[in-house]
């Protein structure tokens, strides 16, 4: 006997309607018993969550770092903070981060989650954007560490490289790129240029992986020229290990990171820098009178010659400070059950410290909100080092690229300036400091500039 059709289109109706409504009462039963299993410990307060949507009616998409800032304002230093369903402590100000990152150091090591990156792990004087400019030239420096060999300036794979990088750079320093991290689940099925971020994920571990294969057809296990060819040789020596944690799809995403995080943080702190010395022309010609007494004309500045030049130093750290180019940090983790400031932060709690409370506390810097290098000199005018100096983080899970990104910004900063002036096209005091977009990085607002020669 056969079923009448509209019987079966009813019936099959009511299939999806029960589908539905027991996929919800699942994800329902499923956020109960991850919010019951939160419950150990004895966490900081914060603002009530809603169900499934957290805090998010609090916090601005636009602006997570400003609306992370006013609930400190109101909750303390450290307080708890659900973003969607996934709660979060977050720590502000210079003492609250120092004590977790530095003093707890070892308690504060895990890596948190951070959903963009884990679904992936799976002149002549005319005016011009530097932005593509600097990120020729900053690139090539770690793809002569990773690759063995600078790429020429039109080599498709270097234009390439910095397209995909600048490119995911600013979407995840959007509200797109700041909503994926707390509802990754959701978006993944949702159109929008988040998507673009895995596109261009793909792109760059397809190019990298055809470097890497050119690498293996020519390499010498005696004589490694890169990083790639000793991870090479790494992953040969342990190929019987079953614990080895050199593995091709690890070497391909770890080139992908060292090579976003060698790129894009040291391109936008020299935009930040220039757009500073532009508004604050007096300092620019400070730092050019000191280059000319230390370094001169006739040769380029060497990093020997930093420790002579405080005032330059104290500059190129108040860049880093002002521009505060990853102002939320990385997440973090608590790796053992911790206490912490008269709260117990259960193993696994995921830790938000925002660094831009650390270098915009008053305690620490005299006039946080304002452009000033002499944060970093002292009475006598020589270079001063501050504890609440951060931008590379701090603790366990400090910025392995620190010291050449420190000799990067010093090098082409001291070079440019020695044999050029940065003009604005318009009044100085027009220039916007603030950053354009705020999310994982603080984006420099578009700016052209013109290079004379001095």
């Amino acid at each position: 006997m056969r079923a009448h059709p509209k019987m079966l289109a009813a019936a099959l109706t009511m299939d999806s309607v029960s589908t539905a409504i027991l996929l919800m009462l699942l994800a329902l039963v499923c956020l109960f018993l991850t919010l019951s299993s939160r419950g150990k410990g004895r966490l900081p307060p914060g603002p009530r969550p809603l169900p499934l949507l957290g805090n998010l009616l609090q916090l601005h998409s636009q602006d997570m770092l400003t609306s992370l800032t006013k609930l400190s304002k109101e909750y303390g230093p450290v307080y708890t903070v659900h973003l969607g369903p996934r709660r979060v402590v977050v720590l502000s100000g210079y003492q609250a981060v120092k004590e977790a990152l530095v003093d707890q150091g070892e308690e504060f090591s895990g890596r948190g989650d951070y959903p963009v990156f884990f679904n992936f792990t799976k002149g002549n004087g005319e005016p011009f954007d530097p932005t593509f400019v600097l990120s020729r030239s900053v690139s090539n420096i770690i793809c002569s560490v990773l690759f063995g060999s600078r790429f020429d300036y039109n080599d498709q794979r270097l234009l390439t490289i910095i397209r995909l990088i600048n490119d995911n750079f600013q979407i995840m320093s959007s509200p797109w790129g700041e909503m994926y991290n707390v509802f990754p689940s959701l978006l993944d099925w949702m159109p929008g240029p988040h998507r673009r971020l895995f596109q261009n994920f793909g792109c760059m571990k397809d190019l990298i992986a055809l470097i890497v294969r050119d690498h293996q057809a020519s390499l010498d296990p005696t004589s490694p020229r890169d990083f790639i060819d000793c991870f090479l040789t790494k992953m040969a020596q342990e190929k019987q290990d079953p614990l080895s944690h050199f593995h091709m799809d690890t070497l391909l995403m770890t080139t992908h990171n060292l090579l976003f995080g060698g790129t894009e943080t040291v391109g936008t702190t020299l935009r930040h820098a220039f757009l500073a010395l532009m508004k604050y022309p007096k300092v620019q010609a400070r730092v050019q009178e000191e280059i000319d007494h230390v370094v001169g004309r006739a040769r380029l500045p060497t990093l020997e010659d930093r420790a002579a030049m405080p005032y330059t130093d104290a500059v190129i750290h108040e860049v880093q400070r002002f521009a505060d180019v990853i102002p939320m940090n990385l997440p973090h983790r608590v790796i053992r059950d911790t206490a912490f400031r008269g709260f117990l932060l259960p193993k696994g709690t995921d830790v938000i410290t925002l660094l831009n409370t650390v270098h915009y506390d008053p305690s620490q810097f005299r006039t946080p909100q304002e452009f000033n290098p002499e944060h970093f000199l002292d009475a006598n005018q020589s270079f001063k080092k501050s504890p609440a100096f951060m931008p590379f983080s701090a603790g366990r899970r400090l910025c392995l690229g620190e010291s050449l990104a420190r000799m990067e910004l010093f090098l082409y900063l001291t070079a440019i300036l020695q044999s050029f002036s940065l003009q604005p096209l318009g009044p100085p005091e027009d220039i916007d400091l603030r950053p354009l977009s705020s999310g994982l990085g603080n984006l420099p607002r578009p700016f052209q500039l013109c290079l004379r020669a001095r």
